[in-house]
């Protein structure tokens, strides 16, 4: 066999191997996602959480300059040598579908958290009703606390590097209560890519090659705390959009700040207020009226932030990326961030 063909078959096997995979994530759990990637991701963190730029992003940098000179200077060549191009495509793209799912993204094969933590998957209207009206009370007494006067705004006067080290915190009081959860050898940065995220509509990623998460410094930053604990939710190996927005909310609810308390608890009940929407018009209505005009303010204040920077940039983008999450075992694409009320309600069962 001819080595331009290596790469190429291995893509396909490794397409075929991941199909089959699917279906044993009790070996994923056991073998890769608490084994080989512990081993992984403490390297990586490790070498590089020290370092206080994105490693990752300048790796990108380089990367697609590296591609875009290799498709100028191939561009000549596509109609006598485009067998040979293609097999060059397919054999670049075996290479980083491999070290992607090697370094990181076999998590997405791993046992779900509702099983793992043993938590039911359904639950009926009144119980979402039910976990609403106690969420309520439980932001509006942070947001008076806070403010005290809950026609007023959060503002989190910390700065953003001041939160990096503060979200260890919660994560060290979670791990108390669940192992699983334990988070050490910290690499989190503000993205060199901030602008370009927020045009496509992204608060944070983790960089699945590097293990660095990745935070756009320019969001409203009553979501910084919760977004920061959204990336190292899957640093520590969780996959799952969901599962990574309940995770990162119960470390900032086990952070005895409030900033990161009410970061939390102000983002679950934005996405307990939209599902209740999709639902019930006037049960919305009704919950909306009884939660405090600061917060409100502070849901305004970060719709006004991302409606400014509204583009079709953003809509493509949110379309790949609701592809890429199916084709990652994420049948719900995008809309998997607001399944973490099902986990959220079924958790804590109507108490909170």
């Amino acid at each position: 066999m001819k080595r331009k063909y290596i790469l190429p078959l291995f893509l396909l096997f490794q397409i075929l191997f991941l199909k089959v995979i699917a279906y044993f994530p009790n070996v994923v759990e056991r073998f890769y996602s608490n084994r080989l990637y512990v081993y992984n991701s403490k390297f990586f963190r490790t070498l590089l959480g020290k370092i206080p730029f994105s490693v990752g992003d300048v790796f990108y940098t380089i990367l697609i300059l590296w591609i875009l000179k290799c498709i100028w200077n191939s561009r000549k060549s596509w109609k006598t040598e485009w067998k040979n191009n293609i097999l060059s495509v397919l054999g670049f793209v075996s290479i980083v579908y491999f070290a992607f799912h090697f370094l990181w993204a076999l998590n997405y094969y791993r046992v779900p958290l509702f099983e793992k933590m043993n938590i039911k998957r359904e639950y009926s209207e009144e119980d979402l009703y039910a976990f609403t009206d106690k969420l309520i009370a439980k932001t509006n007494e942070i947001q008076f606390e806070i403010t005290k006067n809950k026609n007023l705004k959060v503002i989190i006067t910390y700065s953003q590097d001041s939160i990096f080290k503060l979200s260890q915190n919660g994560y060290d009081n979670l791990k108390k209560e669940y192992s699983f959860f334990r988070y050490e050898n910290p690499s989190r940065k503000k993205s060199l890519f901030s602008l370009p995220l927020t045009y496509m509509g992204f608060g944070g990623y983790l960089n699945p090659f590097t293990g660095e998460a990745q935070v756009n410094d320019k969001i409203p930053m009553v979501g910084f705390p919760m977004t920061i604990n959204h990336e190292m939710a899957h640093q520590i190996g969780y996959a799952s959009e969901s599962e990574c927005n309940f995770i990162g909310f119960l470390a900032c609810v086990k952070n005895k700040d409030l900033y990161f308390q009410y970061s939390a608890y102000s983002n679950a009940l934005r996405y307990c207020m939209s599902n209740i929407g999709m639902k019930n018009e006037s049960k919305f209505i009704y919950f909306k009226s009884k939660i405090n005009t600061g917060i409100l303010e502070n849901y305004k204040e970060n719709e006004l932030f991302w409606e400014e920077y509204d583009t079709i940039i953003d809509k493509g983008f949110h379309v790949f990326y609701d592809q890429f999450l199916k084709v990652n075992q994420q049948k719900d694409g995008i809309e998997s961030y607001s399944k973490f009320v099902d986990l959220l309600v079924n958790y804590y069962g109507g108490e909170l």
